[in-house]
Order: structure tokens, then C-alpha cells, then sequence
């Protein structure tokens, strides 16, 4: 099986995401460094230990991630939890590569733009100038319970569902992850219905006024598809060995 310098990954990651224009809230790239080479990856949504572990089971070189480390507003000594992630990672010459914000807005391997195609909505168009978020319109109008009901079938688990009325969904807006700030923009844009990870207690009110079907599909799981994406492009284009892990989480 062929391998590739760590380098020359990290830099057609970083250019392919365009991981520099991004003001984000943790270092995106290279995160820990691990053995020079790379023949195999393992991707998962967050770098908690139990990714770990099973990265160090399954040999990887590199771990890629969405939730990595570093964030902006944590304590910054490597103890504790912290330490023991960071022990895993170099004892076993693992890399650890994160992208963030990049990794969400990305036209064809972002979380939104995978979860977009899953879920049969085209002319997707960006949701903000950030380019974080999408509205487009589904292949066929249906009641807010039928979206419902696609979300669960498409992530494997039922939504939070707020019904805001008795009126169809045709024009979906989503943005993967905690979004749900993003509610307000998305009845702005003219949707009928807004998907988002996460939900808010003030989020039930706003889609309720607002008058616009909400939908909390879950952090995690709407955060799934595009580091899954990503590690399979990079496994096609270098010749490389990728799994995705999926650690569970409700959330």
C-alpha cells in the first residue's frame, strides 16, 4: 500500500479546504504531530479518547477529525483528560488533523453540502456571507412531519421536531452542528423549515413567532458526513487506507 509524507497531506488538505481564509475558533491543519509517513487514516467526529483508542487499534498515522483541540477560551496546561489524549496520540505516533469551519463550509466534502445531498435538496445556496450554512429546495414539497421523517431515516435517529403550522416545507435551510442561532436568518431567506444540530430553549419560541418548522437533527450526528467525506477524497487520491468510527453520542 503506497505511502505519503505527512507534509505533502497536510498542505493538500489545508489548500483544498482553504483552511487560511477562515477566522476560527481552534487551529485547523496539523494539530499533533505523529510519524512522518501515512499509509493509514482513521476519521471519526470528535478526538475524544475512545476515537483514540480505536485509532491506536487500528494503526492508524493519522486521526482527522472535525473536533479537535486548542479552543479558543479553554485553559490552556495539557493536564488531565487533556494530557491523557494528547499521551495516547504521541506514544503511538499518531497525527492528529482537524478542520473545523473549513470542513463545514466546503462545496462538495463540507458537512452541509453532504448532508444536502443526503437529505435531496438542490440549488443550494449559502445561508450567510460566511459561507457556514445552506437554503435550497427539497425534490418535493411535504408536510413538516415528512421531513421529519427523511431526517430520521437519512441520520438513523428522529429529530426534535417543532412544528411552527399546517403549511408544507419546500425551501429547507440547514447548517450542521451548533447552529441554531442561525434560525432567524433562515426565515429571512424566505424557508419554510430550518435544520440544525443543536437546539436552544429560546430556539422553540423563535420558530414558533418566526413561524418557521425547526428541526434539531443533533450535533454529532449531522457532523458525521463531511469528515467521513473528506477521508475517503484523500484516500482515492493518494492511494491510502481510511475508516470511519463512529463514537456514539445523542447529542
Amino acid at each position: 500500500m503506497p505511502m505519503i509524507p505527512l507534509k505533502s497531506l497536510i498542505q493538500y488538505s489545508d489548500q483544498l479546504l482553504s483552511s487560511a481564509s477562515f477566522s476560527d475558533y481552534c487551529p485547523n491543519g496539523l494539530q499533533v504531530e505523529g510519524r512522518s509517513e501515512v499509509q493509514r487514516i482513521v476519521s471519526g467526529v470528535t478526538a475524544c479518547q475512545a476515537l483514540i483508542d480505536q485509532a491506536v487499534m487500528l494503526q492508524a498515522d493519522v486521526l482527522l477529525v472535525h473536533h479537535g483541540y486548542f479552543w479558543k477560551g479553554e485553559t490552556q496546561p495539557i493536564v488531565g483528560i487533556k494530557r491523557r489524549r494528547i499521551k495516547s496520540l504521541l506514544e503511538n505516533d499518531i497525527s492528529l488533523v482537524a478542520y473545523h469551519l473549513p470542513l463545514d463550509a466546503h462545496a462538495e466534502l463540507g458537512n452541509n453540502a453532504v448532508l444536502g445531498r443526503r437529505l435531496r435538496i438542490s440549488g443550494a445556496e449559502p445561508l450567510n456571507s460566511e459561507g457556514i450554512g445552506s437554503v435550497g429546495v427539497l425534490d418535493e414539497a411535504m408536510p413538516a412531519i415528512m421531513l421529519a421523517r427523511r431526517l430520521e431515516q437519512v441520520l438513523g435517529r428522529a429529530p426534535l421536531s417543532i412544528v411552527a403550522g399546517d403549511f408544507p416545507v419546500e425551501r429547507v435551510a440547514w447548517c450542521t452542528g451548533a447552529a441554531q442561532g442561525h434560525i432567524e436568518q433562515a426565515a429571512a431567506s424566505g424557508a419554510d423549515a430550518y435544520i440544525s444540530g443543536e437546539i436552544s430553549e429560546q430556539t422553540v419560541h423563535l420558530a414558533r413567532e418566526l413561524g418557521i418548522h425547526y428541526f434539531a437533527a443533533g450535533h454529532h450526528t449531522t457532523e458525521r458526513y463531511g469528515v467521513m467525506a473528506l477521508g475517503e477524497h484523500l484516500a482515492e487520491r493518494f492511494g491510502l487506507c481510511h475508516e470511519f468510527v463512529d463514537i456514539d453520542n445523542p447529542v
